[in-house]
């Protein structure tokens, strides 16, 4: 991607990301924190989330906070909570990139169960929306704020054995327009970036003997996310932009 962000493109911001213990989300907070943003870690995983905490500190950032949660079992509890914590300890919240993601693995239909179906749907679909709600008052009071969420090349044009992840996917692109439709005229913006294929943990696991040195890594799209969730990205908005297309 063709795009030189400044180096204190963020400063002042302040960002939560979700699933930010690996993969994107990893990448995404540690370049939102490169550019002067102070991000909120969110993910299920404490000792991943106190990994990136510590390279942020490490490299010189702002100082992270961490919140653990289990999107899988969230409840709006959960989730109000996040807005009291937030308003709390920063009293505002200028950002928010849906990192997080939940799958299971490549297989037929038949294979699939009603419970993993729950999980993946209250992941990669409910949570976001969720936490979009939850949230909407602090992000309306921002100056500049920016919504982005991380959809899936199978959940834009489904495959076989794709299963429970595409149709949940598929969910997450349906509430990003009705959601972008509500924000069309009001802050804050929302955008939807469909990676492509990646050398991620989870191409990992459904490529695993693929030669992985041709794909871009997570930090290259994180650029990308950088873009959308700075000013340079003012002008994007109800957007479904594709890093890259057709993935096997």
């Amino acid at each position: 991607m063709d795009y030189t962000p400044a180096p204190d493109l963020l400063q002042g911001r302040v960002i939560l990301v979700t699933g930010a213990g690996q993969g994107l989300g990893r990448s995404a907070a540690l370049s939102f924190a490169r550019h002067g943003a102070t991000v909120i870690l969110l993910g299920r995983t404490v000792h991943k989330l106190e990994r990136v905490y510590d390279e942020i500190m490490a490299a010189g950032g702002p100082q992270p906070a961490i919140l653990p949660l289990d999107l899988a079992s969230a409840t709006d509890a959960n989730f109000e909570s996040v807005l009291q914590a937030t308003a709390y300890q920063f009293g505002r919240l200028d950002g928010i990139c849906h990192c997080a993601a939940d799958f299971e693995a490549l297989q037929p239909l038949r294979q699939e169960c009603l419970v993993d179906w729950l999980t993946l749907f209250r992941v990669n679909a409910a949570a976001p929306a969720a936490l979009n709600r939850s949230l909407e008052p602090l992000l309306e009071k921002a100056e500049d704020a920016s919504v982005i969420l991380v959809g899936e090349s199978h959940g834009h044009t489904p495959r076989a054995y794709w299963g429970g992840f595409a149709v949940s996917k598929a969910a997450l692109e349906a509430y990003f327009k009705v959601q972008a439709d509500e924000w069309s005229d009001a802050r804050p913006r929302i955008n939807l970036l469909i990676p492509g294929p990646m050398h991620s943990p989870q191409r990992a696991r459904t490529h695993p003997g693929e030669d992985k040195r041709a794909l871009p890594d997570c930090d290259a799209v994180a650029v990308a996310l950088l873009r959308l969730m700075g000013p340079d990205g003012r002008g994007i908005r109800g957007q479904v932009l594709h890093y890259a297309r057709d993935p096997a």
